[in-house]
């Protein structure tokens, strides 16, 4: 083999080979693998020309680019604190953490710079006009009501940038020191009313279960009498009934058991007392003995 056929060899293997290495830079230019978590934005001439999803992409060698990786995980921006006036001109510290995510990376990249600090800002001048809107009490009171008002006005704001706000919390609300002394002797002053109410209507619940004590007691004192009068006139209707079947001697009847009653009653007594009987008591007692005997 002559020489000039060894580098007629050479120079078509030369050719092969270069072909080769030409394919491989191809392939590799033109097959675009994206990791899931990524999203990333082609530029062709300089200008958008498309966005890569997650897995194999293929896309023109040395005509497209890949210019821009853009993470499409959850971000958090740093704890802020922004001072903002209440509609009842209290000032407050508000500290606040919000978390984003970018769905539409070609929005993003071509129409925000700063991406991080352009949401803290818009963030800030949300929480301080959605606080001027309501007073201190209610700031304290309603903040999960707050925190989706301004996730609201936040998604809003942020919406032409491509980018979905998730999470909006409002951590802690700071007041000054004079505000807080303030309202310690507000809450102090209402725990002292409370105290003074709560003693006020023990009082009046003592009054009114003492009325209705009093007001049973005197119910059961008529009852009892009303009980009484009704055996003393059953007692008298019986005396008046024997009276109309048997005559006086009836009513005599009667005299002699009540005065035989009453001689018992001194014959019981200890003896110490002194008691003044009239001079024809003895006679009384006396016929009334006999009565009872006739009786009998």
């Amino acid at each position: 083999m002559t020489e000039d056929q060894i580098y007629a060899l050479l120079g078509d293997s030369g050719i092969y080979i270069l072909g080769a290495i030409l394919v491989v830079v191809i392939i590799f230019k033109g097959v675009r693998i994206v990791p899931q978590s990524e999203k990333h934005v082609v530029e062709r001439f300089g200008r958008l020309h498309s966005v890569l999803g997650p897995g194999i992409n293929f896309i023109v060698p040395f005509l497209d680019v890949v210019k821009h990786k853009i993470s499409i995980l959850e971000r958090q921006l740093p704890n802020a604190t922004q001072d903002a006036i209440t509609k009842d001109n209290v000032l407050v510290q508000i500290d606040t953490s919000v978390f984003y995510r970018i769905l539409e990376p070609e929005k993003t990249v071509y129409r925000i710079r700063d991406v991080d600090g352009a949401i803290a800002t818009t963030v800030a001048g949300i929480v301080r006009a959605e606080i001027g809107k309501m007073d201190l009490d209610e700031v304290q009171s309603n903040r999960a009501q707050l925190i989706s008002r301004i996730q609201e006005s936040v998604e809003s704001a942020v919406d032409d940038w491509g980018i979905e706000v998730t999470r909006a919390e409002i951590l802690d609300v700071n007041l000054d020191q004079a505000t807080r002394d303030a309202m310690l002797q507000q809450l102090n002053a209402e725990r002292a009313r409370r105290a003074q109410v709560t003693e006020a209507e023990g009082q009046k619940r003592a009054v009114e279960l003492n009325a209705d004590a009093e007001l049973y007691a005197a119910e059961q004192t008529a009852k009892a009498r009303r009980i009484q009068a009704d055996a003393e006139a059953y007692a008298t209707s019986v005396v008046a009934t024997a009276i109309k079947e048997n005559g006086l001697e009836a009513a005599q009847y009667q005299v002699a058991l009540k005065q035989v009653e009453a001689l018992n009653k001194l014959g019981a007594g200890d003896g110490k007392q002194t008691i003044l009987v009239p001079a024809n008591a003895l006679e009384a007692f006396g016929d009334a003995f006999k009565m009872l005997r006739g009786k009998s």
